[in-house]
């Protein structure tokens, strides 16, 4: 048997007519975990995609030969493909909210895999699914069962996608950006769970990413593609070693790095005292006694003028919930002051005037942009809605603040589908910034962008801040990000704060065997 599972000649790949993929070589060998890495744009996820053949649209032009034990998946036959899509070769995706089905349960999602490729029996697969949702590290994985897919907090849905990919023990496991929207417990558990089942199956790795802490863990190979192109082959040892092509240091070097932006001490602007969003379960039949899910649980803490505060923890403990009661899109409990004003007591309609002083950045730039505007509209909207300036005067604070945040004026009468990730993040800055508030709630707006990229909008972040006064409150899984950014820290797990401080502090001498749990999970050690 050849050493080699997968070899790829001359790959060629073009939308109508554009070639975006140009003469790629590689190969996959048995029981090995190779790393693709590269920018956004690079041709990654298209050479991976090759493989199964699941380019979308019909104008996909592809070249070159890409052989598995002996077949050649550019010319297989649709039936060869369907016996081999999730079965010998199984896929993980970036996003798993748009990749599960929202009508569908867990376990029929998972089931439907054993099912369709085992013959297993519905008493069978759901005893095949209980296991595979306890290997991945689902939580009572039981109660799970009967969930939806947006039920689950974005670490557990991307844990379902894995226990599917995994439940025909595939000979190579394609994981596109497996990791991306995770924290780094996760993360690590995720990398721990991949090895072993690797070396335990002999399973073949075929990684994508843009996290080269990620790609050092777990590579025994890298190829590093740029502009469609693979620049550099080597080991894993090597690269990080000494990288031969100057690309390949650029993406060594581009961690997002700094200090916070120097801040004094002006007075609060942001005051929360024992703030609780508890979501009632449904009664159970035989008791009387009503049941919470405690996504925010007591939580306190203060906000100075100008200081980024980070909230760090696993997925599900509660972040995006606190950040969303915070602003007061989610109902809550407790106290919440911002600049002395009690935003609890108020109805909708006294709050909306406080809207323009509080703004948002979501994690998922793509999701968070209306396709059918236009950049002009999208980041106008705001000053629309709040009656603010004329036509001329609206469009003329558009231009300025799409050069703040580094994008040229004349994309303004573009739509979001035409921008790159990086590019489409610094839109829902400049739509934020538009209304000149005092806070803005960053809720994982690094997550889903390279390292190059993730730089850049970290820099950003810190020029505008320095230049307005801007206090953040900055949501992430990412403790680099954090490390760059925040002045001051909190940590939470299960929905309770088990640690908080100056941020520097924490990150010297965290006190929490929690906090000490995450910095060694990630790449900022203590």
């Amino acid at each position: 048997m050849s050493d080699t599972l997968i070899e790829i000649r001359d790959l060629r790949v073009g939308f109508a007519g554009r070639e975006v993929v140009h003469g790629v070589n590689l190969d996959i060998r048995r029981g090995e975990c190779l790393a693709l890495v590269g920018e956004s744009g690079s041709g990654k996820s298209v050479t991976a995609h090759s493989i199964l053949r699941l380019l979308p649209g019909k104008n996909v032009e592809t070249q070159g030969s890409i052989r598995y034990n002996g077949i050649d998946l550019v010319s297989a036959s649709p039936a060869q493909l369907r016996s081999l899509r999730g079965n010998r070769i199984a896929m993980i995706f970036q996003e798993p909210m748009t990749s599960l089905n929202p009508l569908h349960t867990v376990e029929k999602q998972v089931s439907e895999v054993l099912i369709t490729h085992k013959g297993l029996k519905k008493r069978e697969a759901r005893a095949r699914t209980l296991e595979l949702l306890e290997l991945v590290g689902i939580r009572d994985p039981q109660h799970r069962l009967n969930a939806y897919p947006h039920q689950l907090s974005g670490g557990q849905r991307q844990r379902v996608m894995i226990a599917m990919a995994l439940a025909n023990e595939p000979e190579l496991l394609i994981a596109d950006e497996p990791t991306t929207a995770l924290d780094v417990t996760v993360q690590q558990k995720i990398l721990e769970l991949l090895i072993d089942l690797q070396q335990r199956l002999g399973m073949s790795l075929l990684l994508i990413s843009h996290d080269l802490n990620l790609v050092r863990k777990i590579a025994q190979r890298v190829c590093v593609m740029r502009g469609g192109e693979i620049v550099e082959q080597a080991t894993c040892e090597e690269l990080f070693k000494a990288p031969q092509h100057p690309y390949s240091r650029m993406l060594i070097e581009a961690e997002p790095s700094g200090s916070p932006v120097p801040a004094d001490d002006p007075g609060n602007l942001l005051q929360v005292d024992d703030l609780k969003v508890w979501f009632p379960l449904p009664k159970s039949l035989f008791s009387r006694e009503r049941h919470y899910v405690k996504a925010v649980d007591g939580v306190s803490f203060e906000l100075k003028k100008g200081r980024t505060l980070g909230i760090v923890g696993e997925s599900g403990s509660g972040k995006s919930t606190l950040g969303q009661a915070v602003l007061r899109l989610v109902e809550s409990q407790g106290s919440i002051r911002l600049d002395g004003q009690q935003l609890g007591a108020l109805n909708q309609d006294q709050l909306r005037p406080l809207r323009r002083h509080m703004q948002v950045v979501f994690q998922d730039p793509f999701g968070s942009l209306s396709p059918r505007m236009s950049v002009q509209q999208i980041i106008s909207e705001g000053l629309l809605a709040h009656n603010i300036g004329t036509v001329q005067e609206r469009e003329a604070a558009v231009i300025r603040v799409l050069q703040e945040v580094g994008l040229d004026p004349e994309s303004r009468h573009r739509y979001p589908h035409e921008f790159s990730g990086g590019q489409r993040q610094r839109i829902s800055i400049a739509r934020a910034l538009i209304m000149e508030p005092e806070l803005i709630l960053l809720d994982e707006p690094t997550s889903a962008l390279d390292r190059t990229v993730q730089k850049q909008v970290v820099d950003l972040l810190r020029d505008l801040q320095a230049k307005h006064g801007l206090t953040y409150l900055f949501i992430s899984h990412d403790l680099a990000v954090v490390h760059a950014l925040a002045h001051d820290m909190i940590v939470i797990k299960d929905g309770k704060v088990v640690e908080q401080g100056n941020a520097q502090s924490l990150f010297g001498n965290p006190q929490h065997p929690y906090t000490r749990e995450l910095l060694q999970a990630s790449s900022v050690t203590p």
